[in-house]
Formats: structure tokens, sequence, C-alpha cells
């Protein structure tokens, strides 16, 4: 399973060859190393721990030092788990870079999206309002949540205001538009979730 993480840049537009205008997220991924590798024999399964972004020697605790400190590698802001097939493909301070994906691949994106504090139920959840005149006094409320003699209590999972984004979003099967090996940049087909400067995922993706 190929995957690789970075940092959403943010969005332009380019031309393909045959002329097409297309929108694209910028995505950077600069400096990933594999930090630990983890074997059947040991752990159970076969994955790579990867380690990514720049973070100040003040700002990481002392086990996480540790655990950079044996694998004789630069402290990283994240670190992530990806399992592979093949873990004799990779080495301990082993640089992943862009190359991996090609133009034309199809991947999945993961990122969390932008939080929106606590939202009312026509942002949150896209309800009516109520009218604005004539008397009315019912405008942005909920509105009816339920029966009240019976069954006398509010169902689980009804659509109420609350606490919207900043929650772990997928987007499948987006287009990998082109990979600059010299500036370790993927442009994706599209829109991806997070804010700028926002730690993304790129996966290979599992629904071709």
């Amino acid at each position: 399973m190929k995957a690789i993480l970075g940092k959403k840049v943010g969005m332009t537009q380019v031309f393909k060859e045959d002329g097409e205008l297309v929108p694209v997220t910028v995505i950077e991924s600069q400096g990933m190393v594999v930090v630990q590798k983890k074997t059947v024999e040991k752990d159970g399964y076969n994955a790579i721990q990867v380690g990514f972004g720049s973070i100040k020697d003040k700002n990481v605790n002392k086990p996480k030092k540790g655990h950079f400190e044996k694998a004789n590698i630069e402290y990283k802001k994240f670190i992530k788990e990806f399992k592979v097939d093949n873990i004799d493909e990779y080495e301990i301070g082993q640089e992943i870079k862009v190359d991996i994906f090609a133009e034309g691949d199809k991947v999945d994106v993961f990122g969390v999206s932008k939080g929106k504090g606590t939202a009312g139920t026509i942002k949150r959840h896209g309800h009516s309002r109520g009218p604005e005149t004539h008397g009315s006094k019912y405008h942005r409320a909920a509105g009816s949540l339920g029966a009240s003699a019976y069954p006398a209590k509010v169902f689980k999972g009804m659509k109420a205001a609350g606490h919207m984004g900043h929650e772990r979003v997928t987007v499948q099967n987006l287009e990998i538009v082109k990979v600059d090996l010299e500036r370790n940049i993927v442009l994706i087909k599209g829109a991806v979730p997070g804010p700028k400067k926002g730690l993304i995922t790129i996966r290979e993706a599992v629904k071709k």
C-alpha cells in the first residue's frame, strides 16, 4: 500500500495536455522519513512508522526524543503508521518522496475538516428557517423534536445544534494531475478536506 503525508498548500488550476483546465489542490510532502519498521514476527503485522514535519526541539517530549534518537533521525512533528506488503523495501532513515505516485494514479485522501464551532440546525444540517415577518417569532430555531405524550422522549440521532467540523474526512478516488519531484509537491484534481497547512494523508485508492 503506497502512502505519503503532506501539507495542504492551497488550490489553483492548471491546463492538462489536451487543453482542459482543471482545479487542483497543491500538497507538499517534504522530508517524510522511516522511523521504525514493524514485522509480523515481532509486532504481528508488517508496517512502517514515518515521521513528517519540522518541529522545535523544546516542543518534543522525552519519549518521542528517545524514539527519534534511537533511529538517529531528526525530530519530526507527526508520527504515522502505514501497513506495507514487503517490509524489506524500506530502511530506517529512508526518505519517502512523492515519486511513489505518478500522473493519472487514483488515490484516497484523508484530512481533518475545518472547524466551524457550535452551529445551529440551519448551518449544520441545512434546515429551512421560519417566516421573518407577519408577527412570526420562529426564525432559526430547531423546530419540533418529536411528539410529547408518546413516546415522550427525543429519539437518538435527532438532527440538532452542536459541534460542526473538525472531524476526519475521507475523499476517495481522486486523480493525481501532476507530480513535481524537484519541489516535492503533488497536484490532486478537486478539493481535499482541511485548512491550509493542514496535515493530509494520500493513499493508494482501495476502490479503483
